[in-house]
C-alpha cells in the first residue's frame, strides 16, 4: 500500500488515479493528515509514503518516524525549488506550505527518499489571470517580462509515481517545465489556445497585490510574490532543468498543453 497525503489536491488526485491504474493499493489522506495518516501507518502494510507540504504541515517528522517503525521502505516529499531561501522569500510558505519540514523529514528518515523540488505550478496562472479572463480579454498584471518555467502538475504527479515505486533515483529532483516564459508570453499562449484576442496590460505591483488580497490571498503572500518578481527580473527564475523528461522518458508538458487541458 502507498499512503498519499494531500489526496484531494491537483497533484494528489492525479497521483492516486495513476497509482490505482497501475494496480497499486492506495490510502488517500486529505486534511487533518497527521492523525489519520498515523493510524494508517500504524496498521502496517505500507510500502511508501508521499508527504504533501500543506496537508502534512508540522506532522512530517512524526509521520516519517512512524513510517520507519512500521516497515515503510520509501518516502517521497513534495517541496519547492526555493526551499532554501529565507522564510519571508517563500510565498507558498506564507500561504501554508511547509516545504522545508517535509524535505528535511524525508532526508533524515534513514530510508530511501526523494524530494520533488518543483518550480511554480502551471495552475498558478489561474489564480493570477482567471478572474480577469472570465470578465474579458484584458489581463492586468505586473512585471510583464518576469520569466519562469511553469511545471504542469500532471508531470509532478507522474514523477512522484516513479519516485514512490523506486524508479526515480534518490535525493533532490529539481522539476520545471520545458520552457522559460514571461508573464506576457503566458497570456499570449493562453489567448492562442483559447482562440481569444487576449491583451496583457502591465500594472504596478502594488495594484496586482491589492487585487490578490481582495481575491482572498494573504497579504504576506502577495507581498512576498511581488518581491520575488522584482528580484528575478534580470534573469529567468528556475530555468528549465530537463529532469522531468529524464525521469519520465518523454518531454515535459508545455504550458500550451496545460492550457489546452482546460478547454472543455
Amino acid at each position: 500500500m502507498i499512503v498519499v497525503t494531500g489526496a484531494t489536491g491537483t497533484i494528489g488526485r492525479h497521483l492516486i488515479e495513476t497509482l490505482t491504474g497501475l494496480g497499486r493499493a492506495v490510502a488517500p489522506i486529505s486534511r487533518a493528515a497527521g492523525p489519520t495518516a498515523a493510524q494508517v501507518l500504524e496498521g502496517g502494510g505500507v510500502e511508501a509514503l508521499f508527504l504533501h507540504p500543506r496537508a502534512v504541515g508540522e506532522h512530517s517528522a512524526e509521520l516519517v518516524r512512524l513510517a520507519r517503525e512500521h516497515g515503510v521502505r520509501r518516502v517521497v516529499a513534495l517541496s519547492a525549488m526555493n526551499v532554501e531561501e529565507p522564510d519571508e522569500r517563500q510565498p507558498s510558505r506564507l500561504a501554508g506550505d511547509r516545504n522545508r519540514e517535509t524535505e528535511q523529514a524525508a532526508a533524515a528518515s534513514g530510508l530511501p527518499w526523494v524530494s520533488l523540488r518543483a518550480s511554480s505550478f502551471a495552475s498558478n496562472t489561474g489564480r493570477a489571470f482567471g478572474p480577469q479572463l472570465r470578465a474579458g480579454d484584458v489581463v492586468r498584471y505586473t512585471f510583464r517580462g518576469f520569466e519562469e518555467s511553469l511545471v504542469d502538475e500532471r508531470d509532478l504527479a507522474d514523477v512522484a509515481v516513479k519516485a514512490l515505486l523506486g524508479q526515480a533515483g534518490a535525493g533532490v529532483l529539481e522539476l520545471t517545465g520545458p520552457q522559460s516564459l514571461s508573464h506576457g508570453e503566458q497570456v499570449a499562449i493562453l489567448g492562442a489556445v483559447l482562440g481569444r484576442p487576449l491583451r496583457f496590460e502591465e500594472v504596478p505591483p502594488e495594484a496586482a497585490a491589492r487585487a490578490m488580497i481582495a481575491g482572498g490571498m494573504p497579504e504576506a503572500f502577495a507581498t512576498a510574490l511581488m518581491d520575488r518578481y522584482r528580484r528575478h527580473l534580470d534573469r529567468p527564475q528556475h530555468p528549465p532543468t530537463g529532469v522531468v523528461a529524464a525521469v519520465l522518458g518523454r518531454p515535459a508538458r508545455t504550458f500550451a498543453q496545460y492550457c489546452a487541458s482546460l478547454v472543455p
